[in-house]
């Protein structure tokens, strides 16, 4: 055996190592291409079973589908047509029950099934898109059935409810309202279903059809305006109730009132014993069935009428009797606690009955609130009365003296406020010495004058006073209500009288005299009328808005200015009769000397005529200085004519003297203040007082009838009469016009000065 030496070169390391990587790499790529060549088959599988999809499988996807959407569409359809069957055939059953109910008279159980045959036919007609021509006579149908079964129970409400009224052509009045009944119909329970459905079956019927609300209505209508607004407004109405054999009926009967108005009380019992008897034979009837799982019924006839009712009715009560028993003196208003009470009780029965619901209404809230309404009514009704006697004759007249007094009740004592304390307790000490003058003021000098004015003013003076007498026993608010209703009554007279009675004022000097003197006199007590009831009045007002003092001033000018109008009224007339005197010139002209005579007899007459018509009237100062006022007028008018003549003869001259003697001689008489004539004659002898121009046209006619010497010595130098009365040039223009142009006539108007 022989040996080889193979010796190994480094090429040879190399091949070695790739040889053996190699023989390692060759079982991996051939399981490698295996895996590829499988998945080659794979993707021809999957391209295979895609072009089976797509070709076939796709195609009858979209016919399966179609196929159900088809059936889905088919069972739709049918399920509708099956539940409008369903429905119709819901309907068609609720008709039959209905008709078989309706006759054995089981009213309820036919109503409700008319109102589920409506509710089938409701649930009909709301398929949108499926539309039955028979539904048009479903429709008809179910109308003329609701229609019939109205019918039904109307007949049947008619026997229940009878009413016997009035003909519609008579006026609703005490008269006709005594013929007006109501009968109801009251069967015995056994009879109940022999003779016909019992209250509760008819109204429970009409309450499921929808219409008892309106039948309600129109009988709450009834109720009201013929037995409970006639019970409210009329005292003589009495109800009673006459029992027979199957029916109640409701009547009135006739008994004379004691007053014109019912008291409260009086009305809340006879409405009371109506609803008691409506209660017992009509009202007490559920409208509802009950519920099982509930003990109580729903709601009641009763409380469905008094809800319809309550406010028409209350309303009347309030405004026909409860106002009408609000008392119009303080005094009275604890009497009213009977009337609150009254009006609990009344609530309590409507309650009880069911007829009311709630805890508080208008009409208590209304009787308990006594002490406002107190306040509106005395506020309304003093401004009525003051308006009434604003607006009444101002002529009819009352004599006013220093004497007179608004007749008043004594003032209540004032109390024990600080300031009546303080008065009682600042008392002198008995050693201090009294520095009071023994000189003493007449008891009459703060007094109004004597006068006459207007009746009505007095009493209005009076309706002030007792108002605000009223006050001192009121409550706060109400004080203060009343105290100034009282400023209204002086505001209102201030804007009413002068308007309302202003043609007359304007007209007549006596009216015009008597409201001047209303006005003074009202002004007179405002002065004063606050203070009196300073210390009586709520604190409110104590605290200085009591005083009416601050209306005083408008009283006085309101007062003036009327009469201050009709004088310039007279004294226009007065210059109006003078301006026809033909400026007193030419007195020797025959028809001259006869117009300025006229016009003078015409001047006295006015002033004798407005004597007459302000004697007794006016305050006798005022009325001396009106009449005074008025003559110096006609005084100065003749002086001022006469003293601007260039020319007066001698003829002139004496019938100028004539006719100034019939002013200085008659003048006078004018002055007639007092009926008595004996008393007059002190005023007509004070003439000068009260005519400014009296001296001056005294001293005229003295001119008149004097000389050139005798004119000199009443001038005096200027220090005589004549110079007092006239001017110098005055003197002069009368002394050129009444003598001729010559020496010594020159020497005395040299004098005059």
């Amino acid at each position: 055996m022989s040996v080889s030496v193979t010796v190994i070169s480094p090429q040879g390391e190399v091949c070695t190592m790739i040889t053996k990587k190699y023989s390692e790499f060759l079982p991996g790529m051939q399981s490698a291409e295996e895996l590829v060549a499988r998945v080659d088959g794979l993707s021809r599988s999957v391209d295979l079973l895609r072009a089976g999809v797509e070709n076939e499988v796709q195609r009858d996807l979209t016919v399966a589908v179609a196929e159900f959407t088809e059936l889905k569409q088919q069972l739709e359809q049918d399920t509708l047509v099956l539940s409008i069957l369903k429905k119709l055939q819901e309907f068609d059953t609720a008709l039959k029950e209905y008709n078989t109910a309706l006759l054995e008279k089981r009213y309820i159980e036919a109503a409700q099934q008319l109102e589920k045959a409506r509710s089938s036919l409701k649930t009909l007609e709301s398929r949108k898109g499926f539309e039955l021509k028979i539904l048009k006579a479903l429709r008809t149908e179910l109308t003329v059935q609701t229609q019939n079964m109205l019918y039904h129970l109307g007949e049947e409400w008619q026997k229940l409810a009878v009413w016997k009224l009035p003909p519609s052509k008579e006026t609703i009045g005490p008269e006709s309202v005594m013929h007006s009944e109501l009968h109801l119909c009251t069967l015995p329970s056994k009879e109940e279903e022999i003779a016909g459905p019992p209250v509760a079956s008819v109204l429970q019927a009409f309450a499921v059809l929808g219409e008892l609300h309106t039948k309600l209505k129109t009988f709450g209508k009834l109720l009201l305006k013929y037995i409970l607004k006639p019970l409210i407004s009329y005292p003589f109405l009495q109800p009673f109730v006459e029992e027979q054999s199957d029916v109640v009926i409701l009547k009135f009967k006739s008994e004379k009132p004691d007053l014109d108005h019912s008291s409260p009380v009086e009305v809340f019992d006879k409405i009371k014993f109506i609803l008691e008897v409506l209660h017992k034979y009509l009202l007490n009837v559920p409208v509802e069935q009950c519920v099982e799982d509930k003990k109580e019924c729903r709601v009641t006839l009763a409380e469905l009428l008094g809800d319809m009712m309550w406010e028409e009715l209350s309303d009347c009560l309030i405004q026909n009797c409860l106002v009408n028993s609000i008392p119009t003196n303080s005094s009275k208003l604890e009497q009213y606690i009977e009337v609150i009470k009254s009006t609990e009780e009344f609530e309590k029965a409507l309650k009880k009955m069911q007829f009311l619901k709630g805890d508080t209404t208008d009409l208590l809230k209304y009787a308990r609130n006594v002490n406002s309404h107190f306040a509106n009514k005395k506020c309304q009704d003093v401004i009525v009365a003051a308006r009434n006697l604003m607006t009444s004759e101002i002529h009819n007249t009352v004599k006013i003296t220093p004497d007179s007094s608004v007749a008043l009740p004594k003032l209540p004592d004032p109390g024990s406020g600080d300031h009546v304390k303080m008065q009682k307790t600042s008392k002198l000490p008995n050693e201090m010495v009294n520095l009071e003058n023994d000189s003493k003021l007449s008891q009459y000098t703060f007094s109004l004058p004597t006068c006459r004015i207007s009746a009505s003013v007095e009493k209005l003076m009076e309706l002030a006073y007792q108002t605000l007498l009223e006050t001192t026993a009121s409550t706060d608010q109400c004080c203060i209500q009343l105290f100034y209703s009282v400023r209204n009554i002086f505001q209102l007279f201030y804007d009413v009288v002068p308007t309302y009675h202003k043609e007359n004022l304007q007209k007549l000097p006596q009216l015009a005299a008597i409201h001047h003197n209303n006005c003074m006199y009202i002004a007179h007590h405002l002065l004063t009328m606050g203070h009196q009831f300073r210390y009586r009045l709520t604190n409110i007002l104590c605290d200085g808005a009591c005083y009416l003092v601050d209306l005083e001033p408008g009283y006085r000018r309101l007062g003036m200015e009327c009469f201050l109008a009709q004088m310039r009224v007279q004294k226009g007339e007065i210059l109006e009769r003078l301006s026809s005197a033909r400026n007193f010139s030419n007195m020797d002209d025959e028809e001259n000397y006869s117009a300025a005579n006229k016009a003078i007899r015409q001047v006295l007459h006015q002033l004798k005529r407005l004597g007459k018509v302000w004697q007794d009237v006016l305050p006798v100062n005022v009325y001396c200085k009106a009449m005074g006022t008025l003559l110096n007028t006609a005084l100065s008018e003749i002086v001022t004519r006469i003293a601007a003549l260039e020319d007066i003869s001698a003829e002139d001259a004496d019938r100028l003297y004539s006719l100034c003697r019939i002013m200085v001689e008659e003048g006078p008489q004018v002055f007639t203040p007092l009926p008595e004539e004996d008393k007059n004659k002190k005023y007509q002898e004070e003439v000068p007082v009260y005519v400014q121009k009296w001296t001056t046209f005294k001293e005229l006619m003295i001119i008149l009838q004097a000389n050139l010497q005798e004119i000199v010595d009443q001038w005096a130098d200027g220090k005589g009469p004549l110079a007092a009365e006239f001017s110098p040039a005055e003197v002069k223009s009368l002394i050129r016009a009444l003598f001729q142009n010559t020496e010594r006539r020159a020497a005395a108007l040299a004098k005059i000065k």
